[in-house]
C-alpha cells in the first residue's frame, strides 16, 4: 500500500472549540496548492480518510475533488491518535493500493516514526500542509519505507 500522510493546513486560532477551528486564508491556499500538486502528478487515490476536525476535513476536500477520490471521515484520525491503534484501523483498508490520511500533529510524526521503526518521533517532523509518502508491504511497526516528505512550499 502507498500511504500518503497529509497534515492539515494552517488553521485560524480563535474558534469556539479546537474541533471547530477552520482553515485560515493561508491554509485555504495551502490546501488548494496540495490539490494542484496531487493532480499534476497524477496521484491515483480512490480513498481519502480524514480526521473529523474541521481543519483537517477542509484540507482534504480540495484534494478529494481534484483526484475524484472518495472522502471518508475516520474518527480514529482525530487529534490524539495512538500509532498502534491507527495501524490496526488501517488494516481494514489493506485491499486499497493507495490511501491518503489527513490529520494532525504530533500524531502523524509519531505514526510515521512507528511505521518506519524509529525509536522516537524526533527524527521526523510532519509540517502543516506537507505530504509524506510511505510504502507499506506488511502492516506492522517498522515495516514501512519512506518514499518522500514534501513541505507545501515546495509543491
Amino acid at each position: 500500500m502507498l500511504l500518503y500522510l497529509l497534515r492539515h493546513a494552517d488553521a485560524d486560532m480563535p474558534a469556539p472549540s479546537d474541533e471547530a477551528r477552520p482553515l485560515s486564508e493561508k491554509g485555504i491556499d495551502q490546501a488548494k496548492k496540495v490539490a494542484r500538486f496531487c493532480e499534476a502528478h497524477d496521484m491515483q487515490l480512490s480513498l481519502i480518510l480524514t480526521s473529523p476536525l474541521r481543519r483537517a476535513h477542509e484540507t482534504a476536500k480540495p484534494v478529494a475533488a481534484a483526484l475524484r477520490a472518495e472522502l471518508v471521515i475516520a474518527p480514529w484520525l482525530a487529534s490524539g491518535m495512538h500509532p498502534q491503534a491507527a495501524l490496526e484501523e488501517l488494516r481494514a483498508y489493506r485491499a486499497q493500493s493507495s490511501v491518503m490520511l489527513v490529520g494532525h500533529e504530533p500524531d502523524f510524526s509519531q505514526f510515521a516514526a512507528h511505521l518506519l521503526g524509529l525509536p522516537t518521533n524526533t527524527a521526523i517532523n510532519v509540517r502543516k500542509a506537507s505530504l509524506t509518502l510511505l510504502e507499506i508491504d506488511v502492516f506492522r511497526a517498522g515495516a514501512a519505507s519512506l518514499q518522500f516528505s514534501l513541505p507545501c512550499k515546495l509543491m
